[in-house]
């Protein structure tokens, strides 16, 4: 079974699907990071969706023109139409001939453009110590399973401590600026490695996705 990991260099995802056995690809216009290039198609994404080939995708396409966190500079984005631009990406992306479709995205003008986001997630959900609202639109893929308390199914517990936060200044917004822990080793860093870091999937989401959805996609092709 062949899955597209779409917009990712850092394989995190692609190479928790290979660890079950599946034939998985990241695919993205920079190197691969993840240390296998052999799994990296570094191509144009609709190139390789182009191919026909892919029984499921799981995307993560550029929110840097799409997210809220940057809406202090939607209107200068909207005039010269970098926003747009993300707009068709993601759309594009949507609506590729593929049978079973995954796309992630943090908070941002697509649950209004396109739809409702169909699952909001935290990587606190998945055992990583952090915040990250994370939403997901899915096409013939089920929503992750998680849990938060004890049940009487014996269900185990997902969910961990949510993280710490720390306040700082930003000269950028003249403010006091209250982010998640994690973002901390980032801001130092060059704009594009900053947005590079701050986009990789956390281990315990990826994890999540492989696990589940791998399992549902054997079931379905099984029972066909």
């Amino acid at each position: 079974m062949k899955i597209l990991i779409a917009c990712e260099e850092s394989q995190t995802v692609c190479k928790a699907f290979r660890q079950l056995g599946f034939e998985a690809y990241s695919c993205d216009l920079q190197d691969c990071s993840g240390g296998h290039p052999e799994w990296h198609l570094k191509q144009d994404v609709f190139d390789v969706i182009s191919m026909g080939i892919w029984d499921a995708m799981i995307a993560f396409p550029p929110c840097t023109h799409l997210a809220v966190s940057g809406a202090a500079w939607f209107e200068q984005k909207r005039k010269d139409g970098r926003q747009q631009e993300g707009i068709d990406f993601f759309l594009k992306i949507a609506n590729a001939p593929i049978p079973a479709i995954a796309i992630e995205n943090p908070v941002g003008i697509m649950s209004r453009i396109y739809k409702p986001p169909t699952q909001i997630i935290q990587p606190y959900y998945f055992g990583d110590k952090a915040q990250k609202t994370t939403c997901l639109w899915l096409k013939g893929l089920p929503p992750l399973y998680h849990n938060a308390t004890p049940n009487l199914f014996g269900d185990a517990v997902t969910h961990t401590e949510k993280g710490e936060f720390w306040v700082y200044f930003t000269k950028t917004k003249n403010k006091m600026q209250r982010e998640p822990i994690w973002k901390k080793n980032t801001i130092g860093l060059p704009s594009n490695e900053r947005s590079k870091e701050r986009s990789k999937t956390f281990p315990g989401i990826a994890q999540a996705m492989a696990t589940q959805w791998s399992e549902y996609l054997i079931n379905k092709k099984t029972n066909k």
